[in-house]
Protein backbone atom coordinates (compact mmCIF):
# COMPACT_ATOMS: atom_id res chain seq x y z
CA UNK A 1 0.00 0.00 0.00
CA UNK A 2 1.44 3.56 -0.93
CA UNK A 3 2.93 5.05 1.78
CA UNK A 4 0.53 8.54 3.05
CA UNK A 5 2.56 11.44 3.54
CA UNK A 6 1.35 13.16 6.65
CA UNK A 7 1.91 17.21 6.30
CA UNK A 8 1.87 18.86 9.70
CA UNK A 9 0.42 22.83 9.60
CA UNK A 10 -0.77 25.74 12.19
CA UNK A 11 -4.18 26.47 11.56
CA UNK A 12 -3.82 29.95 10.44
CA UNK A 13 -4.98 31.04 6.80
CA UNK A 14 -1.77 31.59 5.70
CA UNK A 15 -0.22 27.80 6.94
CA UNK A 16 -3.22 26.23 5.34
CA UNK A 17 -2.78 28.10 2.02
CA UNK A 18 0.77 26.94 2.13
CA UNK A 19 0.10 23.02 3.28
CA UNK A 20 -2.38 23.04 0.57
CA UNK A 21 0.28 24.40 -2.49
CA UNK A 22 2.96 21.50 -1.19
CA UNK A 23 -0.42 19.25 -0.71
CA UNK A 24 -1.55 20.03 -4.37
CA UNK A 25 2.16 19.40 -6.05
CA UNK A 26 2.67 15.79 -4.01
CA UNK A 27 -0.75 14.81 -5.05
CA UNK A 28 -0.53 15.78 -8.72
CA UNK A 29 2.79 13.52 -8.90
CA UNK A 30 0.75 10.52 -7.72
CA UNK A 31 1.58 10.66 -3.69
CA UNK A 32 -1.15 9.72 -1.30
CA UNK A 33 -1.49 12.79 1.00
CA UNK A 34 -3.40 14.28 4.32
CA UNK A 35 -3.28 17.22 6.34
CA UNK A 36 -2.39 17.32 9.81
CA UNK A 37 -3.35 20.52 11.90
CA UNK A 38 -1.03 20.57 14.66
CA UNK A 39 -2.36 21.50 18.14
CA UNK A 40 -0.79 23.90 20.50
CA UNK A 41 2.59 23.01 21.88
CA UNK A 42 1.21 22.24 25.53
CA UNK A 43 -0.84 19.84 24.11
CA UNK A 44 2.26 17.42 22.50
CA UNK A 45 4.55 14.67 24.53
CA UNK A 46 7.35 16.32 24.37
CA UNK A 47 9.96 13.96 24.80
CA UNK A 48 12.96 16.05 25.37
CA UNK A 49 14.12 19.29 27.05
CA UNK A 50 13.53 22.55 24.13
CA UNK A 51 17.36 23.17 24.71
CA UNK A 52 18.43 19.62 24.11
CA UNK A 53 16.59 19.69 20.72
CA UNK A 54 17.65 22.98 19.55
CA UNK A 55 14.49 24.28 18.70
CA UNK A 56 14.28 28.68 18.54
CA UNK A 57 12.13 29.06 15.98
CA UNK A 58 8.60 31.07 17.03
CA UNK A 59 6.37 29.62 14.81
CA UNK A 60 8.12 26.61 13.56
CA UNK A 61 8.47 24.64 17.55
CA UNK A 62 5.30 23.41 17.54
CA UNK A 63 6.05 21.81 14.14
CA UNK A 64 8.84 20.63 14.77
CA UNK A 65 8.16 18.73 18.16
CA UNK A 66 5.44 16.58 16.27
CA UNK A 67 7.61 15.63 13.63
CA UNK A 68 10.35 14.46 16.24
CA UNK A 69 7.56 12.56 17.85
CA UNK A 70 6.78 10.93 14.43
CA UNK A 71 3.19 12.50 14.48
CA UNK A 72 4.13 14.12 10.68
CA UNK A 73 5.93 13.13 8.20
CA UNK A 74 6.63 16.95 6.74
CA UNK A 75 6.20 20.11 7.91
CA UNK A 76 5.26 23.37 6.11
CA UNK A 77 6.59 26.96 6.81
CA UNK A 78 7.15 30.42 5.35
CA UNK A 79 11.09 29.56 4.70
CA UNK A 80 11.95 33.43 6.52
CA UNK A 81 10.52 32.24 9.92
CA UNK A 82 12.39 28.94 9.78
CA UNK A 83 15.90 29.43 12.34
CA UNK A 84 19.06 29.38 10.18
CA UNK A 85 20.68 26.25 12.14
CA UNK A 86 17.70 23.44 12.28
CA UNK A 87 17.21 21.30 15.39
CA UNK A 88 18.76 18.24 15.25
CA UNK A 89 17.33 15.03 13.06
CA UNK A 90 15.31 17.72 11.31
CA UNK A 91 16.55 18.87 7.50
CA UNK A 92 15.52 20.97 4.64
CA UNK A 93 13.85 18.47 2.13
CA UNK A 94 12.04 21.17 -0.45
CA UNK A 95 12.03 24.53 -1.67
CA UNK A 96 8.68 25.63 -3.70
CA UNK A 97 9.64 28.06 -6.52
CA UNK A 98 9.66 31.54 -4.36
CA UNK A 99 6.65 34.03 -4.97
CA UNK A 100 6.94 37.46 -4.95
CA UNK A 101 9.90 38.57 -2.53
CA UNK A 102 9.42 41.76 -2.26
CA UNK A 103 8.02 43.96 0.83
CA UNK A 104 4.50 45.86 0.07
CA UNK A 105 3.29 49.06 1.44
CA UNK A 106 -0.39 49.65 1.52
CA UNK A 107 -2.03 52.87 1.93
CA UNK A 108 -5.74 54.36 3.05
CA UNK A 109 -6.46 57.00 0.42
CA UNK A 110 -3.30 58.05 -2.01
CA UNK A 111 0.70 58.29 -1.69
CA UNK A 112 0.51 62.18 -0.87
CA UNK A 113 2.11 61.39 2.62
CA UNK A 114 5.45 60.60 1.28
CA UNK A 115 5.99 63.49 0.50
CA UNK A 116 5.30 65.05 4.06
CA UNK A 117 7.51 65.43 6.60
CA UNK A 118 5.02 63.49 9.54
CA UNK A 119 3.56 60.32 8.50
CA UNK A 120 2.33 57.47 10.52
CA UNK A 121 3.66 53.82 9.08
CA UNK A 122 2.69 50.81 10.45
CA UNK A 123 4.92 47.58 10.83
CA UNK A 124 5.99 45.35 13.68
CA UNK A 125 9.10 44.05 11.72
CA UNK A 126 12.02 45.70 12.71
CA UNK A 127 13.58 45.20 9.44
CA UNK A 128 11.05 47.18 7.87
CA UNK A 129 11.04 49.90 10.55
CA UNK A 130 14.47 50.79 9.90
CA UNK A 131 15.07 50.72 6.33
CA UNK A 132 11.90 52.80 6.24
CA UNK A 133 13.17 55.32 9.02
CA UNK A 134 16.49 55.11 7.02
CA UNK A 135 14.25 56.85 4.04
CA UNK A 136 11.94 58.88 5.59
CA UNK A 137 13.71 60.02 9.31
CA UNK A 138 10.78 62.26 9.80
CA UNK A 139 8.15 59.80 9.41
CA UNK A 140 6.73 57.96 12.65
CA UNK A 141 6.88 54.02 12.65
CA UNK A 142 4.19 52.14 14.81
CA UNK A 143 3.68 48.65 15.97
CA UNK A 144 0.52 46.74 14.25
CA UNK A 145 -0.15 43.18 15.58
CA UNK A 146 -2.04 40.25 14.07
CA UNK A 147 -2.42 38.24 11.30
CA UNK A 148 -3.12 39.89 7.14
CA UNK A 149 -6.53 40.51 7.90
CA UNK A 150 -6.27 41.66 11.24
CA UNK A 151 -3.90 43.99 10.59
CA UNK A 152 -5.80 45.14 7.42
CA UNK A 153 -9.01 45.96 9.81
CA UNK A 154 -6.45 47.74 12.06
CA UNK A 155 -4.92 50.24 9.51
CA UNK A 156 -8.57 50.81 8.30
CA UNK A 157 -9.97 51.63 11.34
CA UNK A 158 -7.02 53.18 13.43
CA UNK A 159 -7.44 57.11 11.87
CA UNK A 160 -3.84 58.09 12.05
CA UNK A 161 -2.14 55.45 10.37
CA UNK A 162 -1.10 56.52 6.46
CA UNK A 163 -0.20 53.02 5.57
CA UNK A 164 1.04 49.69 6.70
CA UNK A 165 3.78 47.10 5.31
CA UNK A 166 3.11 43.92 4.64
CA UNK A 167 5.29 40.70 2.23
CA UNK A 168 3.69 40.84 -0.91
CA UNK A 169 3.58 37.51 -1.20
CA UNK A 170 1.33 36.88 2.11
CA UNK A 171 -1.36 39.48 1.00
CA UNK A 172 -1.02 38.32 -2.97
CA UNK A 173 -1.72 34.55 -1.70
CA UNK A 174 -4.87 35.04 0.33
CA UNK A 175 -6.17 37.03 -2.65
CA UNK A 176 -6.12 40.14 -0.10
CA UNK A 177 -3.66 43.04 -2.13
CA UNK A 178 -6.02 45.71 -1.97
CA UNK A 179 -5.53 48.25 -5.09
CA UNK A 180 -3.98 51.19 -2.80
CA UNK A 181 -0.79 49.07 -2.74
CA UNK A 182 2.66 49.18 -4.01
CA UNK A 183 6.09 46.80 -4.32
CA UNK A 184 8.94 48.56 -1.91
CA UNK A 185 11.57 47.58 -4.54
CA UNK A 186 13.96 49.97 -2.59
CA UNK A 187 13.33 48.08 0.56
CA UNK A 188 15.28 44.92 1.00
CA UNK A 189 13.27 41.96 1.51
CA UNK A 190 14.02 39.62 4.80
CA UNK A 191 16.56 36.72 3.74
CA UNK A 192 14.20 34.02 1.99
CA UNK A 193 10.89 35.82 1.78
CA UNK A 194 8.53 34.82 -0.44
CA UNK A 195 9.96 31.12 -0.19
CA UNK A 196 7.89 28.13 1.24
CA UNK A 197 10.08 25.18 2.89
CA UNK A 198 9.14 21.59 3.27
CA UNK A 199 11.28 20.01 5.94
CA UNK A 200 11.56 16.42 7.10
CA UNK A 201 13.24 13.71 9.31
CA UNK A 202 16.85 13.13 8.33
CA UNK A 203 16.35 9.47 9.04
CA UNK A 204 13.32 9.47 6.05
CA UNK A 205 14.84 8.95 3.17
CA UNK A 206 11.67 8.05 1.57
CA UNK A 207 10.19 11.12 2.51
CA UNK A 208 12.95 12.95 1.70
CA UNK A 209 13.52 11.23 -1.80
CA UNK A 210 9.84 12.25 -2.41
CA UNK A 211 10.34 15.53 -1.58
CA UNK A 212 13.22 16.13 -4.05
CA UNK A 213 10.98 15.55 -7.15
CA UNK A 214 9.24 19.44 -6.30
CA UNK A 215 12.20 20.68 -5.13
CA UNK A 216 13.05 24.39 -7.10
CA UNK A 217 16.69 24.48 -7.58
CA UNK A 218 16.86 28.07 -8.66
CA UNK A 219 14.99 29.28 -5.32
CA UNK A 220 16.89 26.71 -3.41
CA UNK A 221 20.44 28.21 -4.11
CA UNK A 222 19.45 32.01 -3.61
CA UNK A 223 17.19 31.47 -0.34
CA UNK A 224 20.38 29.36 1.10
CA UNK A 225 22.89 32.20 0.49
CA UNK A 226 20.52 34.62 1.94
CA UNK A 227 20.18 32.60 4.81
CA UNK A 228 24.15 31.97 5.16
CA UNK A 229 24.36 35.58 5.10
CA UNK A 230 22.15 36.39 7.90
CA UNK A 231 23.76 33.22 9.87
CA UNK A 232 26.81 35.12 9.58
CA UNK A 233 25.99 37.87 10.69
CA UNK A 234 22.92 37.44 13.43
CA UNK A 235 25.22 35.32 15.86
CA UNK A 236 21.60 34.40 18.15
CA UNK A 237 20.71 38.53 17.79
CA UNK A 238 17.78 39.57 16.21
CA UNK A 239 18.72 42.54 14.32
CA UNK A 240 17.93 44.54 10.98
CA UNK A 241 18.98 42.66 8.21
CA UNK A 242 17.79 42.26 4.58
CA UNK A 243 19.18 39.63 1.73
CA UNK A 244 18.15 39.33 -1.46
CA UNK A 245 19.54 37.06 -4.10
CA UNK A 246 18.69 36.35 -7.79
CA UNK A 247 20.26 35.00 -10.76
CA UNK A 248 19.98 36.76 -14.30
CA UNK A 249 22.23 35.65 -17.48
CA UNK A 250 24.11 33.02 -15.62
CA UNK A 251 25.44 35.35 -12.38
CA UNK A 252 23.73 35.56 -8.76
CA UNK A 253 23.29 38.04 -8.10
CA UNK A 254 23.32 39.67 -4.20
CA UNK A 255 21.98 42.33 -2.28
CA UNK A 256 22.71 43.03 1.73
CA UNK A 257 21.79 45.25 4.27
CA UNK A 258 22.51 45.91 7.87
CA UNK A 259 21.02 48.57 9.96
CA UNK A 260 20.58 50.32 13.02
CA UNK A 261 17.28 49.99 14.57
CA UNK A 262 15.84 53.13 14.21
CA UNK A 263 17.49 53.68 10.35
CA UNK A 264 20.58 56.17 11.39
CA UNK A 265 23.11 53.68 10.94
CA UNK A 266 23.10 51.53 7.23
CA UNK A 267 25.82 49.37 5.94
CA UNK A 268 24.82 47.98 2.67
CA UNK A 269 26.86 45.45 -0.11
CA UNK A 270 26.05 44.51 -3.13
CA UNK A 271 28.20 41.40 -5.06
CA UNK A 272 27.71 39.66 -8.61
CA UNK A 273 29.30 35.81 -9.44
CA UNK A 274 29.18 33.22 -11.68
CA UNK A 275 26.59 30.59 -11.47
CA UNK A 276 28.79 27.71 -10.38
CA UNK A 277 31.47 30.05 -8.81
CA UNK A 278 29.12 31.53 -6.11
CA UNK A 279 30.40 29.06 -3.30
CA UNK A 280 32.01 31.95 -1.01
CA UNK A 281 29.27 34.72 -1.76
CA UNK A 282 27.37 34.62 1.69
CA UNK A 283 30.50 34.35 3.38
CA UNK A 284 32.52 37.58 1.23
CA UNK A 285 29.17 39.49 1.60
CA UNK A 286 29.09 38.98 5.51
CA UNK A 287 32.59 39.95 6.13
CA UNK A 288 32.24 42.98 3.99
CA UNK A 289 29.88 43.97 5.86
CA UNK A 290 31.60 43.14 9.49
CA UNK A 291 34.22 44.79 8.18
CA UNK A 292 32.48 48.28 7.42
CA UNK A 293 31.14 48.77 11.02
CA UNK A 294 29.08 45.92 11.20
CA UNK A 295 30.63 43.63 13.96
CA UNK A 296 30.49 47.17 16.09
CA UNK A 297 26.62 47.61 15.09
CA UNK A 298 25.79 44.06 16.07
CA UNK A 299 27.58 44.23 19.53
CA UNK A 300 25.42 47.57 20.44
CA UNK A 301 22.41 46.06 19.01
CA UNK A 302 22.98 42.99 21.17
CA UNK A 303 23.65 45.09 24.28
CA UNK A 304 20.68 46.61 24.06
CA UNK A 305 17.98 44.96 26.29
CA UNK A 306 14.53 44.27 25.27
CA UNK A 307 11.58 46.12 27.52
CA UNK A 308 9.19 43.95 28.93
CA UNK A 309 6.19 43.38 27.07
CA UNK A 310 4.47 40.51 28.74
CA UNK A 311 4.10 39.50 31.74
CA UNK A 312 3.37 36.69 33.51
CA UNK A 313 1.79 36.21 36.54
CA UNK A 314 3.60 32.84 37.44
CA UNK A 315 6.84 32.09 36.98
CA UNK A 316 7.88 30.29 33.83
CA UNK A 317 10.47 27.28 33.91
CA UNK A 318 13.29 27.77 31.30
CA UNK A 319 11.63 25.38 28.88
CA UNK A 320 8.90 27.51 29.22
CA UNK A 321 10.50 30.65 28.35
CA UNK A 322 12.39 29.34 25.36
CA UNK A 323 8.89 29.12 23.78
CA UNK A 324 8.21 32.95 24.36
CA UNK A 325 8.55 34.64 20.82
CA UNK A 326 12.25 35.42 21.33
CA UNK A 327 11.36 39.05 19.92
CA UNK A 328 9.55 39.73 23.10
CA UNK A 329 10.96 40.96 26.57
CA UNK A 330 9.76 38.79 29.04
CA UNK A 331 9.31 38.71 32.58
CA UNK A 332 7.65 37.10 34.97
CA UNK A 333 6.82 35.86 39.06
CA UNK A 334 4.34 34.49 41.51
CA UNK A 335 1.55 36.64 42.07
CA UNK A 336 0.23 33.98 44.52
CA UNK A 337 2.35 32.43 47.26
CA UNK A 338 0.85 28.71 48.62
CA UNK A 339 1.26 27.83 51.92
CA UNK A 340 -0.29 24.45 53.45
CA UNK A 341 -2.59 23.74 56.13
CA UNK A 342 -1.80 21.09 58.94
CA UNK A 343 -4.67 18.73 58.84
CA UNK A 344 -5.97 16.65 61.57
CA UNK A 345 -5.19 13.13 61.50
CA UNK A 346 -8.89 11.94 61.97
CA UNK A 347 -10.13 13.87 58.58
CA UNK A 348 -8.99 10.53 57.03
CA UNK A 349 -8.81 7.68 59.45
CA UNK A 350 -12.16 6.52 57.65
CA UNK A 351 -12.95 6.29 54.07
CA UNK A 352 -14.73 9.01 52.26
CA UNK A 353 -16.68 8.22 49.64
CA UNK A 354 -16.76 11.55 47.60
CA UNK A 355 -13.81 13.34 46.96
CA UNK A 356 -13.41 16.54 45.30
CA UNK A 357 -9.94 18.33 44.46
CA UNK A 358 -9.38 21.15 41.89
CA UNK A 359 -5.83 21.92 41.46
CA UNK A 360 -2.26 20.57 42.20
CA UNK A 361 -1.88 22.71 45.33
CA UNK A 362 -4.65 20.60 47.00
CA UNK A 363 -2.95 17.67 45.78
CA UNK A 364 0.40 18.89 47.16
CA UNK A 365 -1.41 20.00 50.35
CA UNK A 366 -3.01 16.40 51.15
CA UNK A 367 0.43 14.45 50.36
CA UNK A 368 2.58 16.81 52.73
CA UNK A 369 0.15 15.81 55.43
CA UNK A 370 -0.94 12.14 55.33
CA UNK A 371 0.64 9.34 53.15
CA UNK A 372 -0.82 7.56 50.15
CA UNK A 373 -1.84 4.87 51.50
CA UNK A 374 -3.56 6.59 54.25
CA UNK A 375 -5.70 8.78 51.34
CA UNK A 376 -8.64 6.32 51.41
CA UNK A 377 -11.18 8.12 48.67
CA UNK A 378 -13.28 5.60 47.06
CA UNK A 379 -14.81 8.36 44.28
CA UNK A 380 -12.19 11.04 43.67
CA UNK A 381 -13.52 14.21 41.09
CA UNK A 382 -10.98 16.59 39.18
CA UNK A 383 -11.30 19.66 38.02
CA UNK A 384 -8.35 19.65 35.29
CA UNK A 385 -6.11 17.60 33.02
CA UNK A 386 -3.25 17.97 34.73
CA UNK A 387 -4.62 17.69 38.17
CA UNK A 388 -6.35 14.01 37.04
CA UNK A 389 -2.72 13.25 36.19
CA UNK A 390 -1.14 14.42 39.12
CA UNK A 391 -3.90 12.76 41.56
CA UNK A 392 -4.00 8.86 39.48
CA UNK A 393 -0.24 9.12 39.93
CA UNK A 394 0.12 10.01 43.64
CA UNK A 395 -3.35 8.65 45.12
CA UNK A 396 -5.54 7.06 43.11
CA UNK A 397 -7.63 6.55 40.09
CA UNK A 398 -9.98 9.47 39.36
CA UNK A 399 -13.51 8.52 38.51
CA UNK A 400 -14.12 12.05 36.72
CA UNK A 401 -12.62 14.97 35.40
CA UNK A 402 -14.22 18.31 34.07
CA UNK A 403 -12.29 21.41 32.62
CA UNK A 404 -13.76 23.83 35.30
CA UNK A 405 -15.55 23.80 38.69
CA UNK A 406 -19.10 24.54 37.27
CA UNK A 407 -19.23 21.95 35.07
CA UNK A 408 -17.82 19.57 37.57
CA UNK A 409 -20.62 20.36 39.94
CA UNK A 410 -23.17 20.21 37.16
CA UNK A 411 -21.92 16.50 36.26
CA UNK A 412 -22.16 15.85 40.13
CA UNK A 413 -25.48 16.60 40.60
CA UNK A 414 -26.44 13.99 38.20
CA UNK A 415 -24.67 11.19 38.63
CA UNK A 416 -23.20 11.52 42.03
CA UNK A 417 -23.44 8.59 44.07
CA UNK A 418 -24.74 9.63 47.83
CA UNK A 419 -25.52 13.36 48.74
CA UNK A 420 -22.15 14.43 50.17
CA UNK A 421 -18.49 15.66 48.68
CA UNK A 422 -15.39 16.44 50.87
CA UNK A 423 -14.27 19.41 49.21
CA UNK A 424 -10.34 19.97 49.88
CA UNK A 425 -10.06 23.90 48.64
CA UNK A 426 -7.99 27.07 49.36
CA UNK A 427 -9.45 29.54 51.84
CA UNK A 428 -10.36 31.61 48.65
CA UNK A 429 -11.88 29.97 46.24
CA UNK A 430 -14.94 30.47 43.75
CA UNK A 431 -18.20 30.05 44.95
CA UNK A 432 -19.92 28.20 41.81
CA UNK A 433 -19.33 24.54 42.57
CA UNK A 434 -20.15 24.37 46.72
CA UNK A 435 -23.16 26.97 45.37
CA UNK A 436 -24.20 24.29 42.78
CA UNK A 437 -24.53 21.48 44.63
CA UNK A 438 -26.25 22.88 48.02
CA UNK A 439 -28.58 24.08 45.73
CA UNK A 440 -29.20 20.63 44.72
CA UNK A 441 -29.52 19.05 48.70
CA UNK A 442 -25.80 17.72 48.45
CA UNK A 443 -23.79 18.53 51.44
CA UNK A 444 -20.36 19.63 51.02
CA UNK A 445 -17.42 19.71 53.59
CA UNK A 446 -15.05 22.53 52.64
CA UNK A 447 -11.82 21.60 54.27
CA UNK A 448 -9.05 24.48 53.50
CA UNK A 449 -6.00 22.41 52.51
CA UNK A 450 -3.83 25.36 51.94
CA UNK A 451 -3.85 29.04 51.84
CA UNK A 452 -3.42 31.40 48.96
CA UNK A 453 -1.80 34.62 49.19
CA UNK A 454 -1.52 37.37 46.99
CA UNK A 455 2.06 38.58 46.14
CA UNK A 456 1.67 40.88 42.76
CA UNK A 457 4.18 43.04 41.92
CA UNK A 458 3.83 46.50 40.36
CA UNK A 459 4.72 46.50 36.16
CA UNK A 460 6.46 48.53 34.03
CA UNK A 461 4.66 50.88 31.46
CA UNK A 462 5.99 49.11 28.51
CA UNK A 463 3.79 45.71 29.57
CA UNK A 464 1.41 45.09 26.93
CA UNK A 465 0.09 41.79 27.82
CA UNK A 466 -0.53 39.88 30.94
CA UNK A 467 -0.31 36.18 31.32
CA UNK A 468 -3.13 34.86 34.12
CA UNK A 469 -3.89 30.95 35.61
CA UNK A 470 -6.38 31.69 37.72
CA UNK A 471 -9.19 33.91 39.05
CA UNK A 472 -6.93 34.93 41.96
CA UNK A 473 -3.81 36.07 39.78
CA UNK A 474 -5.62 38.29 38.11
CA UNK A 475 -7.24 39.08 41.75
CA UNK A 476 -3.68 39.61 42.87
CA UNK A 477 -2.70 41.96 39.57
CA UNK A 478 -5.57 44.57 40.40
CA UNK A 479 -3.95 45.09 44.25
CA UNK A 480 -0.60 46.28 43.15
CA UNK A 481 -1.78 47.29 38.71
CA UNK A 482 -4.25 49.20 36.94
CA UNK A 483 -5.05 47.55 34.03
CA UNK A 484 -5.15 49.81 30.95
CA UNK A 485 -7.33 50.13 28.15
CA UNK A 486 -4.28 48.35 25.64
CA UNK A 487 -3.65 45.94 28.16
CA UNK A 488 -3.96 42.30 26.70
CA UNK A 489 -5.08 39.77 29.08
CA UNK A 490 -3.89 36.06 28.03
CA UNK A 491 -6.16 33.50 30.24
CA UNK A 492 -5.63 29.71 30.62
CA UNK A 493 -9.63 28.81 31.19
CA UNK A 494 -13.46 30.42 30.83
CA UNK A 495 -13.00 30.92 34.68
CA UNK A 496 -10.17 32.98 34.68
CA UNK A 497 -11.23 34.58 31.80
CA UNK A 498 -14.62 36.05 33.51
CA UNK A 499 -12.53 37.64 36.47
CA UNK A 500 -10.34 39.06 34.09
CA UNK A 501 -13.45 40.20 32.30
CA UNK A 502 -13.73 42.72 35.02
CA UNK A 503 -10.87 44.49 34.71
CA UNK A 504 -9.66 44.21 31.27
CA UNK A 505 -11.37 45.00 27.68
CA UNK A 506 -9.32 42.84 25.47
CA UNK A 507 -9.46 39.03 26.54
CA UNK A 508 -7.71 35.90 25.24
CA UNK A 509 -8.71 32.37 26.39
CA UNK A 510 -6.24 29.53 25.61
CA UNK A 511 -7.27 26.05 23.56
CA UNK A 512 -6.09 23.93 26.08
CA UNK A 513 -5.75 24.63 30.15
CA UNK A 514 -2.01 24.64 30.05
CA UNK A 515 0.67 27.25 30.41
CA UNK A 516 2.30 26.36 27.42
CA UNK A 517 -1.00 26.80 25.71
CA UNK A 518 -1.35 30.45 27.27
CA UNK A 519 2.11 31.06 25.40
CA UNK A 520 1.28 29.90 22.23
CA UNK A 521 -1.76 32.47 22.25
CA UNK A 522 0.61 34.89 22.91
CA UNK A 523 2.97 34.03 20.22
CA UNK A 524 -0.01 33.92 17.83
CA UNK A 525 -0.42 37.30 19.07
CA UNK A 526 2.72 38.86 18.52
CA UNK A 527 3.08 37.28 14.51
Amino acid sequence: MPKTIRIGTRDSELALYQANILKSQLEHLGHNVQLVPVKSTGDLQLNKPLYELGITGIFTKTLDIAMLNGDIDIAVHSLKDVPTILPKGIVQAAVLKRGNVRDTLVFKTTEEFLGAKDAVIATSSLRRKAQWLNRYPTHTVEDIRGNVNTRLQKLKDTEHFDAAIFAAAGIGRLGLRPETALNLDWMIPAAAQGAIVAVALEEDEETRAILSEINDEETQTCTQIEREFLNRLEGGCTAPIGALCYIKDEEIHFDGVLLSPNGSKKITVQRSKKLGEHHDLAEWCANYVIEKGGKRLMDALKEVSKPTKVYSTKSLTEDQRLLVNENLGVESSDFIKISTNRLKPQLVRNPIQNVVITSKNAVEALLQNFSAVELQFQNIYCVGRRTKRLVEKRIGKVKHVEPNAKKLANYLVDYIEGNEVTYFCSDLRLDALPTILEENNITVHEIQAYQTKYDAVKLPNTVEAVLFYSPSTVQSFKQENTAKDNMIAFCIGETTAQEAKKHFKDIRIAKVPTVESVIQLVNEHYI
